[in-house]
C-alpha cells in the first residue's frame, strides 16, 4: 500500500537508542544512559551486558511493582535538545522519561505543514503531555489549544516551552478531559484547523473522568470532526500502546476526506538503533492532510 510507511528517528546529539532486545532498551539522553522495558523488543540484545551495566539507571521490575534505580550524581531532571526542540528529562514512576523520541517525525511533519499553510492555523492538540507536537506547532507560527487530563503534564509542558524559548507563543494551555474539552467546544462554536491526538489506552481526566479507548475513542473522534474549520488542514491520531492497527485510525479518518478531500496516510512509528540498521517499533499512526 503507497499510504503505508514506517517513520524512523535516527541518532541525535542529545539523544540515541544504543541497543533493544530482550524486552528491554538502552538509551542515552544526553549524557545520561538508561535502560527500561519495551515488550517490543523481543529479539537478543546486539550490546554485551558489559556495555548495559555502563547505564546511570535502570526501571527495574519487581515482584511487587517497579521502579528507577540510580547511580550516585545523576540528576532529578536535565535538559535535552531533540528534533529541534528542547525538554526537561525526569524519569517517572511509569517508565517514561517525559518526552517520546519516535514522534519527531511527526514534530517535522506538523512544522512542515503548518509553514507551508500560509495562513494562521489553529490547532487543538489532545492529550498533549509534556507538549511535544504543541511546541512543533507553535514553533511553526499556529495558535495551540494544548489538553491534558494531569497538571503535572501541563506544568512540564510549559516548562519545556519557556526551554525551548517559545513562552511568548500564543499557547493555551487547558487542563479537562479530552471528551469532555471537545464537547464545550462544540456548545462554544470553536473551530480547528488542525487537530493531533495521542489517546492513552486507559486513563483518567482531572475530575476523575474514565477514559477507555475501546469505549470512548469514537464518541471522542465523531465530536472532533464537528470543531473542525470550513478548511481544515491536517488530523493526526497517534497510538502508543493501545494494541490497534493503524488500519483502525486510518478507516475513520477516511470520512475526512469524503468530506474535505485530501488524503489518508498511516503507519509505523520506529527508532533506529544506533551502528545498526534494527528499528525498534514504537507506535502507529494516521494523517489526513489537505
Amino acid at each position: 500500500m503507497n499510504n503505508f510507511s514506517i517513520l524512523s528517528t535516527f541518532p541525535e546529539k542529545d539523544y540515541e537508542l544504543l541497543d533493544s532486545g530482550e524486552r528491554d532498551k538502552l538509551e542515552r539522553y544526553g549524557s545520561v544512559v538508561l535502560s527500561r522495558p519495551d515488550p517490543q523488543a523481543l529479539w537478543p540484545k546486539r550490546l554485551p551486558e558489559s556495555e548495559w551495566e555502563k547505564r546511570d539507571g535502570a526501571f527495574v521490575r519487581a515482584k511487587v511493582g517497579a521502579r528507577w534505580v540510580f547511580k550516585s550524581g545523576v540528576p532529578e531532571k536535565w535538559s535535552i535538545e531533540l528534533g529541534g526542540l528542547r525538554f526537561w528529562i525526569r524519569p517517572s514512576a511509569f517508565k517514561h522519561t517525559g518526552v517520546f523520541p519516535e514522534q519527531v517525525p511527526n514534530w517535522e511533519w506538523i512544522e512542515k505543514k503548518i509553514s507551508g499553510a500560509g495562513r494562521t492555523v489553529s490547532v487543538l492538540n489532545l492529550f498533549g503531555y509534556t507538549g511535544g507536537a504543541t511546541l512543533a506547532a507553535a514553533k511553526a507560527g499556529a495558535e495551540v489549544c494544548h489538553v491534558d487530563g494531569s497538571r503535572v503534564a501541563i506544568g512540564w509542558a510549559r516548562d519545556n516551552a519557556a526551554l525551548s524559548g517559545l513562552s511568548e507563543k500564543p499557547v493555551r494551555w487547558i487542563l479537562d478531559d479530552a471528551l469532555a474539552f471537545v464537547k464545550k467546544e462544540i456548545k462554544r462554536e470553536k473551530k480547528y484547523d488542525a487537530i493531533i491526538m495521542d489517546p492513552p489506552a486507559f486513563g483518567h481526566g482531572p475530575k476523575q473522568e474514565l477514559w477507555k479507548i475501546e469505549t470512548h475513542m469514537l464518541e471522542l473522534l465523531s465530536a472532533t470532526y464537528n470543531i473542525l474549520s470550513e478548511n481544515p488542514l491536517f488530523f493526526l491520531v497517534n497510538g502508543y500502546a493501545s494494541g490497534y492497527s493503524a488500519l483502525a485510525y486510518k478507516n475513520n479518518l477516511d470520512a475526512l476526506t469524503a468530506r474535505f478531500g485530501g488524503r489518508v496516510s498511516m503507519g509505523e512509528l520506529s527508532i533506529k538503533e544506533s551502528g545498526s540498521e534494527r528499528l525498534l517499533p514504537a507506535g502507529i499512526f494516521a494523517r489526513w492532510e489537505k
